[in-house]
């Protein structure tokens, strides 16, 4: 792997299971944890959602590590990474991962998604095949589907698409502590906020508290998530359904059933389109399943590069070039695998072949 100048986090090698801070120069400072792991193993680059950071992966990564190198970047607009004359929309923002897969891992990924990160590893799935091996995708952002929204999820959006009741709701969210604004983003992404560690709590309050110093969030933010709506609304929706619909490396969809934002209806609906995809659906687990219940979701994600998605995690391995891809991981359920092969393992569940009947509004 390469990098731009790097800078190690206070407690050094030492805070590897909590990310080791670096930064790379991508036309601009770019901020990323890297969490280690052997260099000769299937390489994760975590994308965080909106409004989110690398500190998202704080909880799941450090699980992932005895097999796999695990890196996060902070998109632009978000976390550590100002942006600096750089666009943060979703398309702006690919080209930012494709710039860090390309500089950072130097090779074929396997891009672990979540919220909008989920967007972006299918849009960069797409635009830069030879990049991604495979795609693990956490309550992903996805096209409509006709039912029921979430009442305040709705009235959120709505109001963000309104110019003046949209930088009302931003001044609002300026005038609440980090530890009020954590705890609010925690409410509307979680089931039950109390599963999330105080630790990792700790760490997303010290980046809310360094983003309090930072310009033009207001302005970053509102670009995000306009792009966001626009690329899963209508009309733009058709062409997002379409592209998730090309998209041929091994493909693994986890989601919560309770998700406000992103309703188990989509992701089951994404599922029906894309029969080669496997889905593990989390009861009772909200949009952020790596921070709610992080071993739950790092044991689907190890029981599947053992299966379905082995292929991908034997072209993602690291090490020298000419090793690069031989490398098999090992583990008692390791078994060879295919492409959109479902694995039978535990917490991997049948697509449902009834329609939706539940909410839905991301």
């Amino acid at each position: 792997m390469t990098t731009g100048q790097d800078t190690e986090s206070a407690g050094g090698p030492g805070a590897q299971p909590g990310g080791v801070s670096r930064w790379t120069d991508l036309g601009g400072p770019v901020h990323y944890l890297d969490f280690g792991g052997p260099a000769n193993g299937p390489v994760i680059v975590c994308v965080h959602g909106l409004g989110g950071s690398a500190v998202n992966w704080i909880a799941v990564a450090p699980l992932l590590t005895g097999t796999c190198r695990v890196l996060a970047p902070d998109l632009a607009g978000h976390g550590l990474t100002q942006s600096a004359g750089r666009g943060t929309d979703v398309v702006a923002n690919r080209v930012l991962l494709h710039q860090f897969i390309e500089s950072v891992p130097t090779g074929p990924v396997i891009l672990m998604g979540n919220s909008m990160g989920g967007m972006i590893s299918l849009l960069e799935a797409d635009a830069a095949a030879g990049t991604v091996a495979g795609l693990i995708l956490i309550d992903p952002a996805l096209p409509f589907v006709p039912a029921r929204p979430d009442p305040s999820v709705a009235m959120m959006f709505a109001l963000s698409l309104i110019p003046g009741l949209g930088r009302a709701m931003l001044a609002r969210r300026r005038r609440a502590s980090p530890e009020q604004f954590v705890a609010s983003i925690l409410r509307l992404c979680c089931v039950d906020p109390s599963r999330i560690t105080a630790d990792v709590i700790a760490r997303h309050i010290e980046v809310a508290n360094q983003r309090v110093t930072f310009t033009g969030v207001d302005k970053d933010f509102s670009a995000a998530i306009r792009s966001v709506i626009s690329t899963v609304g209508y009309p733009g929706g058709r062409a997002y359904r379409r592209l998730t619909r090309s998209v041929r490396c091994p493909v693994l969809l986890v989601h919560g059933t309770g998700d406000r934002l992103v309703p188990i209806a989509a992701a089951r609906a994404a599922a029906r389109a894309n029969p080669a995809w496997s889905l593990a659906e989390f009861p009772g687990v909200g949009h952020v399943p790596q921070l709610e219940v992080p071993a739950q979701t790092a044991q689907v994600i190890a029981e599947w590069l053992n299966s379905a998605g082995r292929g991908a995690a034997q072209a993602a391995t690291g090490g020298p070039p000419g090793e690069r891809g031989r490398r098999s991981l090992q583990g008692p359920r390791a078994r060879a695998g295919r492409c959109g092969e479902r694995p039978g393992s535990v917490g991997i569940t049948p697509v449902p072949q009834a329609p939706p009947h539940t909410a839905s509004c991301q």
